[in-house]
Order: C-alpha cells, then sequence, then structure tokens
C-alpha cells in the first residue's frame, strides 16, 4: 500500500509539473517550500551538487579549452611595438573662443576667432584662428565654446601654429556618460558597476588589442573572434560572477559567436561583398595595403552582434534557472519547452532592434537613392546596402541561433536535479 501511495504522488507530480513550470510564482520548491508570492531563489540550482557536477564537465570539455586557446591567440597576435603611421599623426590641443568677427578679406567665407588655449605647450596663450563662416556651417562657432585646434609643428610663429579642426564635445560626452554610469548604478547597483567595468575592459581590448592587431596586419577576422571571446568571459564572469548558470550563458555565447562567424564568412562571398563600402575601408586599405577588407567586414558583424548575444544568453540561462528553482524535478523537454516560449518573445523584439540598428546606420545612404528614384532591386544589389542588410540578417541568425543552444544547455544543466522531492511524506 505505502509503495503504491508513493507511485502515486510520483504520478501526481509529473502530471503537475507543466503547470509548475508555467506558474513558477505560486508553489515553489527550493530547499524549503513557500506559499502565496513566493521570491524564486536561484542560488539553490547554482549550489546544486547535481547541476555543479553537470556544469563542470561543459566547463572543461568546452569552455576552458576555447577560452585557453582565445587566450593563447591574444598573446601570440598581441602588438608589440608602436603601429600608427607617422604621416597620418595629428595633435591636437584645446581652446575657449574669447571672440568672434569677419576675417579681414571680405571675400573669404571665414570668421576670425580669438581663441584662448587651455591645453598644450602653448596653455594660455591667445592665438586668432580662421573658423568657418556662420552662413557656410551647420554649427557655428561662438563665443564661450571650446575648440579642437589641429597643431602645425612646423609653424615659424605662433599665430600659425594651429588651425580649426572641430568642436571639442569632451565635456558633453563626459557628461553623458556620467549620466549614463549614474542610471547603471542606480538600478543595478554593485552588479551594475561591476557592468561599468565590464565595459571599461571592452573599451581597452578594442583599443589596445583588436584595432592594433588587425592595422599590424594580423587576419580581421580571427582577432576578431579571439578578441569577442575573451570579452565575453571577462564581460559575464565580471557581471554575473563566477557559478554555474554564467557558464552555460558563456557556452551559449561562444557557440553563437562560432556560428556568426561562419554564417558571416558564408554569405559575405556568397553575395560578393568586397568591404569597399564600409565606411573608411579605402582609407584603411590605404593605410594597411595588406588587409583583408573581406575580413574586416565579417570582423565588424561578429562584434556587433556580440552585445545583443550576451543579452539573449544571459536572459535565457536565467529563465531555465528560475524554471528549474520553481520545480527542481523538471525534466530536460519540460525547461526545454519552456525557455524557448520566453525565447521567442526576446528574439522577436531583440531581432528587429538589430535590423533598425543597421538600417538606422545606412539611412543616409537609403535616402540618397530615394532621391534618385531608383528601383528596389537596384538598391539592394548596390554593395553599400546589401552589405547591411547581410550585417543584420547574419547578426538576427546568430541571436535566433543563441536561443535553442543556450536553453538545451542549461536544460541539460539542471534537468532533473531533484527527483528524489517527490517521494517525499504528502504532509512536507
Amino acid at each position: 500500500m505505502a509503495s503504491r501511495n508513493v507511485g502515486r504522488r510520483r504520478a501526481d507530480s509529473r502530471g503537475n509539473r507543466r503547470r509548475k513550470l508555467e506558474i513558477p510564482q505560486g508553489h515553489g520548491h527550493g530547499h524549503g517550500h513557500g506559499h502565496g508570492d513566493h521570491v524564486v531563489d536561484t542560488s539553490v540550482v547554482n549550489s546544486d551538487a547535481i547541476v555543479a557536477r553537470r556544469v563542470r564537465i561543459v566547463v572543461a570539455a568546452v569552455l576552458i579549452p576555447l577560452i585557453l586557446a582565445a587566450v593563447v591567440g591574444m598573446i601570440v597576435m598581441w602588438p608589440g611595438g608602436d603601429v600608427k603611421v607617422a604621416s597620418y599623426q595629428t595633435q591636437t590641443v584645446r581652446g575657449e573662443v574669447t571672440a568672434l568677427k569677419a576675417c579681414k578679406d571680405p571675400d573669404a567665407q571665414c570668421d576670425e576667432a580669438t581663441v584662448k588655449l587651455t591645453s598644450g605647450a602653448d596653455k594660455g596663450k591667445v592665438v586668432p584662428i580662421q573658423v568657418p563662416k556662420a552662413s557656410q556651417t551647420t554649427i557655428p562657432v561662438k563665443v564661450g565654446q571650446s575648440l579642437m585646434l589641429g597643431v602645425i609643428g612646423n609653424a615659424k610663429t605662433l599665430a600659425d601654429r594651429y588651425t580649426y579642426v572641430d568642436h571639442d564635445r569632451t565635456g558633453s560626452l563626459l557628461l553623458l556618460a556620467g549620466l549614463f554610469a549614474v542610471a547603471v548604478v542606480a538600478l543595478s547597483r554593485w552588479r551594475g558597476f561591476a557592468a561599468l567595468i565590464a565595459l571599461a575592459v571592452t573599451a581597452v581590448m578594442l583599443t589596445q588589442f583588436i584595432l592594433p592587431a588587425i592595422l599590424k596586419g594580423e587576419n580581421a577576422l580571427l582577432v576578431a573572434v579571439v578578441g569577442g571571446t575573451v570579452i565575453m568571459a571577462i564581460a559575464l564572469f565580471l557581471t554575473h560572477g563566477i557559478n554555474a548558470e554564467s557558464s552555460i550563458a558563456l557556452s551559449g555565447t561562444v557557440f553563437a559567436l562560432g556560428l556568426t562567424v561562419l554564417l558571416g564568412w558564408f554569405f559575405t562571398k556568397f553575395c560578393q561583398l568586397s568591404g569597399l563600402a564600409s565606411d573608411g575601408a579605402s582609407g584603411a586599405k590605404a593605410l594597411v595595403p595588406g588587409i583583408d577588407l573581406t575580413g574586416l567586414l565579417i570582423a565588424g558583424m561578429v562584434i556587433g552582434a556580440l552585445g545583443v548575444l550576451d543579452d539573449v544568453t544571459v536572459t535565457q540561462a536565467a529563465a531555465v534557472w528560475e524554471l528549474s528553482a520553481a520545480n527542481p524535478s523538471a525534466n530536460r523537454r519540460e525547461l526545454v519547452s519552456a525557455g524557448l516560449r520566453i525565447g521567442r518573445t526576446h528574439v522577436a523584439s531583440v531581432v528587429n532592434t538589430l535590423v533598425l540598428a543597421y538600417a538606422g546606420a545606412a539611412l543616409p545612404v537609403l535616402l540618397v537613392f530615394a532621391i534618385q528614384g531608383l528601383p528596389g532591386r537596384a538598391v539592394l544589389s548596390t554593395e553599400s546596402v546589401a552589405m547591411e542588410i547581410v550585417r543584420g540578417l547574419v547578426g538576427s541568425l546568430g541571436i535566433i541561433a543563441a536561443v535553442p543552444l543556450t536553453t538545451a544547455l542549461a536544460a541539460m544543466a539542471v534537468a532533473d536535479r531533484s527527483r528524489d522531492l517527490v517521494a517525499e511524506p504528502e504532509h512536507l
């Protein structure tokens, strides 16, 4: 009779699993029972011995070798020495406009600004600078504004040493960055602070490894894959901690990143894209004649998709962890099914965001084509437009693939982690 009751309880539990997964805020089960508005504690999933053992296998077999390979590749390709081209170097200083008047030559389309230098070797000195006339520019120079000036090294006089380059936007950008940092920390607190540090690491990797290595002549695609893997490993572990959940999210990110690379390489070749239509491609080719513009194009696709891949994989891993915390006895099929239901909604919005972002970047080009009245097929076949389409769709395919990949990995890690709970006495 006792064994029959236990069997009945097991059958009832299996029959109710789907309902528990769909309404996790109800009667959840972690290390104890909760009632009413129960807050699911996912830390019990990370500390579960079964989950830890399964994740260790994934980490040892896949994650550690990939991260080590990326670190070794970064060390080997690290750009030694100065990769700058001397003839293209421009020294700049800043100065504040204290007075403004028309140029002496009435035919000259310029104004003469009196600028007090606020940086550089001549800091504090006042110099005359020719700037665009207000009617000749959309953003005119005004008294009190800060300007960025170029330095002519072989000039004989102070008046000839400096030339107008652009408005100095450092203060405005720093204000925006400060507002962003405050908003992130205010909402996410210590995790937000960790995310800001991860963002700083990303900036360092881009400026100190990825860009210099490409300029040095390394394979742009390989540099992007190696740099992207290291960036994601640091960002995920720094922001979300070194635990089972973030390890699974990183595994899903790396797999999706690899697929994005393959798709980018194939469709760049298939669509016959040279990479010359990219902004700055001709200048990069002039500076580094041996650079592979096609590889650079694919590398841009990979780096552009990294942030969204991170978002999708972390969300999917967190969703499966929540489901497992709510129902420890859920099997793999149930977790995958429930996780994919969550992922479908997320992907639908994220993919639209990514495509619109690429479309926004190409908006001036699209506007020119619209003015010319070219037929749609001709516009799509133009490399500048086709390139953005491939960027958006390849990145979106990588995101779509990240959802089932991460969901399946997470479900394998946490499925059926507490089967014995269904055999507990009913009064518990």
